[in-house]
């Protein structure tokens, strides 16, 4: 049992390559990922003209990774509701739409912080 928590880099690699292995998932398999990758990059490279502070870049930094993160949960989270009840369930849809919401949430939140950094 104790060779469960002895440190290896191996299992740290092993660990990123998950990691990398999901985010590949995520972009490949959900539109709205997609689009957060393309406001990514337009954000980035608008920050990037406008020669932000760093200040600035800290919150846009906190705002993407913030809806990176809801998307990430939402689509684990409708992976796993789909794998244990494939057929419709009236709990499963609230529980998918509840973390749809905190996408959306993440989503306004970004959008107001973005506003903010650029036009205050």
């Amino acid at each position: 049992m104790d060779s469960i928590y002895k440190f290896s880099i191996t299992g740290r690699l092993r660990s990123f390559r998950h990691a990398f292995a999901g985010l590949r998932t995520l972009l490949a398999t959900q539109h709205n990922a997609r689009i957060h990758a393309l406001a990514t990059v337009t954000v980035i490279t608008a920050g990037i003209f406008a020669k932000l502070t760093p200040a600035k870049w800290c919150l846009l930094v906190f705002a993407i990774a913030g809806v990176w993160v809801a998307e990430a949960l939402n689509t684990a989270l409708e992976f796993l509701a789909d794998a244990v009840h494939p057929q419709f369930h009236p709990l499963v849809k609230k529980a998918k739409d509840t973390a749809a919401a905190a996408v959306l949430t993440a989503a306004l939140a970004a959008f107001c912080i973005g506003a903010i950094v650029f036009f205050a």
